[in-house]
């Protein structure tokens, strides 16, 4: 096996000349080329290497390193990551309206709401974890409970207007099979 190419390593390729690596991951290279910009190429491609340089470090990036630290925390830990509530209910008010038109209003504020309701989906995720993780419980049991839970997400779909990022709402059962 050849030696993995360092950051700033210069190569030239035959399809988009001499550049320099900027990136490295275990499959492939970012290379800035002069003449077409940044391309990525497989580690084994062909390529002439004009200088490699020494590197004493791994070469996994730190951008790599970021995104597994991230995805461990997230899934081993309470920590919740930072959700945006939808632009259009900053600041707003959630006003709770009695039929009886004798008692008063209940308002709070819409952005506290939000974060009750962003706790509640961590915790549900954290009681996921340690029922996947249950070494007593029998997998049907597991199969059962994560059953529930998925039902739970589906009645909190409700809320998924007030979040900003799609990809952060609740997901519930899906209908279609």
């Amino acid at each position: 096996m050849e030696k993995i190419l360092s950051i700033g390593s210069r190569i030239n390729h035959s399809e988009y000349g001499k550049g320099v690596v900027t990136n490295v991951s275990p499959t492939m290279y970012w290379v800035t080329f002069i003449e077409n910009g940044l391309e990525t190429i497989d580690i084994d491609s062909e390529y002439e290497v004009i200088e490699a340089c020494e590197d004493e470090l791994d070469t996994v990036s730190f951008y790599e390193v970021e995104q597994t630290l991230r995805s461990i925390l997230k899934k081993w830990s309470d920590i919740s990551e930072v959700i945006p509530i939808a632009d259009k209910y900053k600041g707003g008010t959630l006003i709770l309206q009695s039929k009886d038109s004798n008692l008063s209003n209940k308002e709070i504020p819409i952005d506290s709401f939000f974060h009750k309701i962003v706790m509640l989906r961590d915790r549900l995720r954290v009681m996921e974890q340690k029922i996947n993780s249950n070494k007593l419980l029998e997998d049907q049991d597991k199969v059962d409970l994560q059953q529930y839970i998925t039902r739970c997400y589906g009645t909190l779909t409700t809320f998924n207007v007030l979040f900003k990022n799609n990809s952060q709402s609740f997901k519930g059962e899906s209908s279609k099979k």
